[in-house]
């Protein structure tokens, strides 16, 4: 189990420290919501790929904002790959596949001759159908439509904070399933989505995960999550309509929480922008109303542990 530390302290509006070897502005964190999310300027993320001072200020900012911005980032796909394995190691996905020269690396890329694929406008938190969801992502923006195309991140750990305490107290110790047969998987023939769940069968997480760096409690469901797997208990449960549809009302309420705007940040995508979140303590809607324009992203996930 991960060692707990406390939240890290918070960041001013512009720190002294520099931006690495080829830059020499004061890096500067510009907070763009109440609830989460930052964009810092005055750093080349090509330097934190290599530089070690670099990189721990940009990941102590991580577990403050949950959600770091950057922009005019002429970022290679060699540099983009180094700077995320900095957090951990990379992971491929099993349908998206990624960039053959660089495994973890995936291409997201929408444009007139690729139909929406319905995956991401949802709220949810990246691949929770592994029995070790991922510890966040670096996601770099190739093209973006001329309007639309944003990205919603939600922060989970003032979700679950301003839940009402009996719900808090509804909800300790509950546990349920996750599934990528029932979402990826649901347009596959019945063969190859039999095959998928095999080989990631549906695993069970918390409810509530502890984040393993800053100790704080996340409200952990989205729309990967399928069912709660130990609501049906004498404490809960008098008739059978307490369980269903009571436990599918609760679970769709809990998933609810992602959409309060006070708990959001809204990114407009550029050219050579970045995006780096924290999958553990985030949920994320990629907004689709840009059809028939040109959205072209890369994305490395990185590998994270099991939740708690």
């Amino acid at each position: 189990m991960a060692t707990l530390t406390s939240p890290v302290p918070s960041v001013p509006h512009a720190d002294t420290a520099q931006a690495g070897a080829r830059g020499r502005t004061p890096l500067t964190v510009e907070k763009l919501s109440c609830a989460l999310g930052a964009e810092v300027s005055g750093i080349d993320l090509g330097d934190a790929a290599h530089d070690d001072a670099l990189f721990t200020r940009l990941r102590a900012l991580l577990l403050e904002h949950k959600v770091l911005f950057f922009r005019d980032q002429d970022l290679a796909r060699a540099d983009h790959v180094t700077l995320a394995e900095r957090f951990g190691p990379l992971e491929d996905h099993p349908v998206l596949g990624s960039d053959p020269d660089h495994p973890g690396l995936v291409r997201i890329y929408k444009d007139a001759d690729t139909p929406i694929e319905r995956f991401e406008n949802a709220f949810h938190c990246d691949a929770t159908w592994r029995q070790n969801p991922p510890m966040g992502s670096v996601l770099r923006c190739v093209s973006a439509p001329p309007v639309g195309g944003d990205t919603i991140w939600v922060n989970m750990a003032l979700a679950y904070e301003r839940l009402p305490e009996e719900v808090k107290e509804r909800i300790a110790g509950l546990r349920a399933r996750h599934s990528i047969e029932a979402t990826f998987g649901a347009r596959m023939p019945l063969e190859q989505r039999l095959a998928l769940k095999e080989r990631y069968p549906d695993p069970e997480h918390p409810v509530v995960r502890t984040h393993p760096e800053t100790g704080e409690q996340v409200l952990f469901v989205n729309s990967f999550t399928t069912h709660l797997t130990n609501f049906h208990t004498d404490a809960n449960v008098r008739y059978g309509i307490d369980y269903a549809p009571g436990a599918g009302e609760l679970l769709r309420y809990l998933q609810s929480q992602a959409s309060i705007p006070e708990y959001q940040v809204r990114w407009r995508w550029t050219p050579d922008s970045i995006a780096i979140w924290d999958n553990r303590s985030t949920q994320h809607y990629a907004v689709q109303d840009y059809w028939p324009a040109v959205r072209q992203m890369e994305r490395a996930g990185i590998a994270g542990d099991r939740p708690f």
